[in-house]
């Protein structure tokens, strides 16, 4: 007589291993979906600037009471702006990086607004001049930085 015993609980044992992976796998991905749709839409957290402070507010609720608080002097327009870079050429036609009150430089053309009532009048090698109008008086000239060990 032959015995299948041993047989019948490999069989048995494989067939466990395999539904017991099956199940890991559903359970798995079930999961992983499950929890991307609930989360929903991801949102980019809001980042706001600080709020500026009123000086005149500070010193009221510091108990500032005799007469009224100086007023901030209003800075001045060549320290607003800050020259990061040139491309010019003889005719100084070109464009200039410019960051304007301390955000990011973004480039701008000969000819082109930079901030409220200033455009980038024209460029040279290592200076850009800002006025009103494109014909106009300079208004504000930019030089870059002398950097150490530079020219």
């Amino acid at each position: 007589m032959v015995s299948t015993r041993g047989s019948n609980w490999t069989v048995r044992g494989v067939t466990f291993l395999l539904w017991a992976g099956a199940a890991a796998s559903i359970g798995y991905w079930g999961l992983k979906l499950g929890a991307d749709a609930s989360r929903g839409p991801s949102v980019a957290a809001a980042v706001r600037p600080p709020p500026v402070a009123d000086p005149a507010a500070v010193a009221r609720l510091l108990g500032h009471t005799t007469g009224s608080a100086p007023v901030a002097a209003a800075p001045s327009a060549a320290s607003r702006f800050a020259l990061l870079g040139v491309v010019a050429d003889r005719s100084q036609h070109g464009a200039a990086l410019i960051a304007v009150d301390g955000r990011p430089p973004k480039p701008y053309r000969v000819g082109s607004a930079v901030d409220e009532g200033l455009v980038l009048k024209s460029v040279q090698p290592r200076r850009a001049v800002l006025a009103e109008t494109p014909d106009g008086p300079d208004a504000v000239t930019l030089d870059l930085p002398v950097q150490p060990g530079g020219h």
